[in-house]
């Protein structure tokens, strides 16, 4: 029985599975809403499926790249219920579990070529956080933040297809234009794709440090300069 936190991009989403079944899931899009939902979304979840936070076997948490802020939420949530409840913290990579999803998406079109998939979180102006999965979503290309044009992925795109979705895709429609990529429309992140990765992680055992665990944040946080009204 795992509980699993998405905060890494504007959707903020709750999903509880017992296995690789989703028992149910909480989330939505609202603007800046991670802070005020993310706890209530919990306790509707446990309330509405019976289940007691005492009864969980694990919290998982989507550990980016994504928003600075978003992360922080999701994580400090994630701990904080490990603590309280002495139950072990699972981690995945934002972009592995948005493949898992891409690759369960119904509008995936089968061109007959080795399927790539590409996700993309928005890391504002041209900048997206990216990796590659192979259609078994073996990683092909390590997550990286990467200014995107015309020649990105160029090395990928000879004898594949490369589905691209997210966020961080529509900003790169206009400048990726070959044949052999297709935006996959409609997709967003959810803590349902966590699902399946993070309960093999927990058959074999593998969890995170819950004191030590950080964010994966990728690039360094750049405060902005503070501004008062009527100063200049």
């Amino acid at each position: 029985m795992i509980l699993s936190i998405e905060t890494a991009t504007p959707v903020c989403s709750i999903c509880l599975s017992d296995g690789d079944k989703i028992l149910g899931i909480r989330e939505t899009s609202d603007h800046n809403s991670h802070s005020r939902v993310v706890a209530v979304f919990i306790e509707e979840l446990l309330r509405e499926t019976g289940i007691s936070k005492h009864s969980l076997d694990a919290v998982a948490v989507s550990k980016g790249p994504g928003s600075y802020t978003g992360l922080r939420i999701g994580v400090s949530t994630a701990k904080g219920l490990c603590y309280a409840l002495d139950k072990p913290l699972i981690s995945i990579g934002t972009p592995e579990a948005m493949a898992h999803g891409m690759k369960l998406h119904p509008r995936v079109e089968k061109s007959g070529l080795p399927v790539i998939y590409v996700p993309m979180i928005d890391a504002r102006r041209m900048e997206v956080f990216t990796a590659l999965f192979d259609e078994n979503l073996r990683l092909l290309k390590e997550t990286s933040a990467d200014i995107i044009d015309s020649d990105s992925f160029g090395e990928f795109l000879q004898g594949n297809h490369l589905i691209i979705a997210g966020d961080g895709a529509e900003k790169c429609r206009n400048l990726l234009t070959h044949p052999n990529i297709t935006f996959l429309e409609n997709f967003a992140v959810s803590a349902r794709y966590m699902t399946g990765p993070v309960n093999r992680l927990f058959e074999s055992g593998i969890f995170e440090d819950t004191a030590y665990f950080e964010p994966f944040y990728l690039k360094d946080f750049i405060a902005g300069k503070p501004r008062v009204k009527g100063l200049f």
